[in-house]
């Protein structure tokens, strides 16, 4: 792909699978990009189609891998040097876009940004839980960057050069129901295991029992989720659970001798006494 010449444009990459309830919010809110560009891993909820409707966008469809390869895919799509990533429940606001437009006109621009994002659990703010110092890169130059290989999920940028931290926020709508995040917290620990078993990690009852109760316990009291009161739970029970999955997953990775590909059937996790408290 050749790049824009033009320094000051910007595209918009978003991935997407049945996204719906979020996706119109999400692209009106990255309107202001120069190009948007949007990669769906075969929705069955009418995203693709809806998003097929909208001139300003151009989307296609290809089956998902893993995290790090479907955005390096969508990445390489980009025209322009300034790229903007976003996930397909997160709202740039208008403080943001500003900033945003502002940055990339900056003849003194890093190369890279981080954004911290302000977690949505349903329509009120979590406050607490561990999210209270997330952030992510978000705004970067195409030129500059490219993701690490040897990440399946939580994908890592590699910078080439300086970067800074933008002062506005992203809003992200991670919570929509219990039965949601549940699911996508099974799915980020089975994408963790399956890395983990790539790099000969291994797995032990500690492991399996001791880093999920401490994660629980170091989101919910040291980072305060119990202010949050049972949204707090809820979030910091699902993270733990996403933690045991990965273990739990990776002995059977190791048992097996081999990686399988993450089929799409449903499996039941439970931690003891807590599943009913959390829902």
């Amino acid at each position: 792909m050749i790049l824009s010449n033009s320094g000051d444009k910007l595209t918009a990459l978003i991935i997407t699978f049945n996204e719906m309830e979020h996706i119109k919010k999400c692209i009106f809110s990255v309107s202001f990009a120069d190009e948007i560009i949007v990669v769906d891993s075969y929705s069955t909820d009418g995203t693709f189609e809806y998003l097929e409707t909208l001139p300003n966008v151009r989307v296609i469809q290809r089956p998902f891998k893993n995290f790090t390869d479907q955005k390096s895919f969508t990445l390489d799509k980009a025209s322009n040097d300034w790229v903007l990533f976003v996930d397909a429940d997160e709202i740039v606001p208008s403080s943001l876009r500003k900033e945003i437009s502002q940055t990339i006109k900056d003849p003194n621009a890093l190369n890279a940004y981080w954004f911290y994002r302000k977690f949505m659990f349903k329509n009120s703010k979590l406050n607490y839980s561990g999210w209270q110092t997330d952030k992510n890169i978000r705004l970067f130059k195409k030129s500059k960057c490219q993701f690490a290989q040897n990440k399946l999920v939580h994908e890592t940028l590699q910078v080439n050069g300086k970067t800074g931290v933008l002062k506005e926020k992203l809003t992200h709508y991670c919570y929509k129901g219990y039965s949601d995040y549940k699911a996508k917290m099974v799915h980020y620990g089975k994408l963790k295991a399956k890395e983990l078993y790539a790099n000969n990690r291994s797995s032990n009852l500690f492991k399996l029992i001791g880093k999920p109760s401490w994660k629980f316990a170091y989101n919910y009291i040291i980072r305060l989720g119990f202010i949050d009161l049972r949204k707090g739970f809820t979030v910091c029970y699902l993270n733990a659970l996403s933690v045991y999955v990965r273990y739990d997953e990776l002995s059977k990775l190791k048992q097996v001798g081999e990686v399988p590909q993450i089929a799409p059937k449903k499996e039941e996790y439970k931690l003891k006494n807590v599943e009913m408290m959390a829902s």
